[in-house]
């Protein structure tokens, strides 16, 4: 249970940290998603729930945009998405190396790999 809080910890200062950046990359993938919105002639929700499933890379194709400015602005929607979550994930590969770090000790790292091998 220490190691799970641990690693809470660490990963929650680490979302702190890069917060600023996570904020202004959703506020410009809202706006995107806005602007593409009106360029199609979606609502306001339509336009948001397109922009947040293509950034997250699921995209489920029951939106897509037909013109070629929204085309455009969706390849930029894809890149920020993709950033948004390498941030993500590298936050959490970095916290899960620290906790690992704090809470196992060389010697049993040497004995994990002994009975592995």
């Amino acid at each position: 249970m220490e190691f799970t809080i641990t690693f809470v910890k660490i990963f929650l200062w680490g979302i702190y940290l890069m917060s600023p950046v996570m904020i202004v990359m959703l506020v410009i993938i809202m706006f995107i998603g806005l602007v593409v919105g009106r360029i199609e002639s979606w609502t306001k929700f339509d336009s948001l729930y397109w922009a947040f499933i293509t950034a997250l890379t699921i995209g489920y194709g029951d939106m897509k945009p037909t013109k070629k400015r929204s085309r455009m602005l969706s390849i930029l929607l894809g890149t920020l998405g993709i950033m948004l979550t390498g941030i993500l994930v590298g936050i959490t590969v970095e916290s899960s190396s620290s906790t690992f770090k704090m809470h196992v000790s060389p010697s049993q790292i040497h004995q994990i790999k002994l009975s592995v091998d």
